[in-house]
């Protein structure tokens, strides 16, 4: 009787580590930094795009870059604003496409790759949203305003999901 004990307990317990600790959520984590301190995360389902939206501080308009996830990579897909100014693209390079519909300059069919993306939460005029199935989320409410975070894809353990905080709740 003892003996079945101990082999239930040898294999429940390793079970139980591995449900706890093993990575398995895909999702868009929020570091601190550059020091991988897990802030806050955005549960991804099948859709693997999001987009970010902000207001551009010298032009006071909103910018919208289009993003999604391949292969442990972040693909800039698209870029829309309103207004040329200071840090705006004028062009298209490559297999580009820049054009402007109804007063909105679109940069369409990029496939720009980063590893990561660095950002500062905007503390005055910024505010930086995430849009992700048609719902957006105020990063602001998140993160404190003028963080630098480290937006990049991740599996997350159970553990860790416990550790930082779900930005849709899922």
């Amino acid at each position: 009787m003892i003996k079945r004990k101990i082999i239930i307990l040898l294999l429940f317990v390793p079970l139980l580590l591995l449900i706890v600790f093993a990575p398995y959520k895909q999702v868009v984590a929020f570091t601190y930094e550059n020091q991988g301190q897990l802030l806050a995360y955005l549960v991804l389902k099948e859709d693997k795009a999001f987009h970010i939206k902000y207001t551009h501080s010298i032009h006071l308009s909103d910018v919208l870059e289009s993003y999604r996830l391949d292969d442990k990579k972040i693909i800039q897909t698209e870029l829309a604003y309103e207004d040329f100014a200071v840090g705006m693209p004028s062009n298209a390079e490559g297999d580009e496409v820049f054009e402007e519909v109804d007063g909105t300059y679109y940069l369409k069919n990029m496939s720009r790759t980063f590893p990561f993306i660095d950002l500062r939460i905007g503390q005055v005029r910024a505010n930086h949203r995430l849009i992700y199935e048609k719902q957006t989320y105020t990063l602001s409410n998140y993160m404190k305003p003028g963080t630098w975070v480290r937006i990049s894809q991740k599996k997350l353990s159970l553990w860790q999901q416990l550790k930082g905080v779900s930005i849709n709740g899922w």
